[in-house]
């Protein structure tokens, strides 16, 4: 059930990621850009939790997977901050 779970988030935070970037794409609006650069990194951190959890579960992923995870709030947090 975990593994279900896990892939259903990761595919739920691919969606997000498309639908803001596809969206930046049409309006130029830049915090879709950093929302979906955001959503983007949140992917490959759920990505690199299912390999955690599920591939490799003798492997400590978890040092990577927080690092993933802050530099896409960092790039979400930029955005909001600098970004007119």
């Amino acid at each position: 059930m975990a593994a279900v779970i896990y892939t259903l988030c990761t595919l739920t935070s691919l969606l997000c990621a498309v639908l803001l970037l596809r969206s930046y794409l049409k309006s130029k609006y830049r915090l879709l850009y950093w929302a979906g650069l955001c959503f983007a990194g949140l992917t490959l951190n759920n990505m690199l939790l299912v390999a955690d959890k599920l591939l490799f579960p003798n492997w400590d992923l978890f040092p990577l997977r927080v690092t993933v995870g802050f530099l896409a709030l960092c790039f979400f947090l930029y955005g909001l901050i600098f970004d007119e």
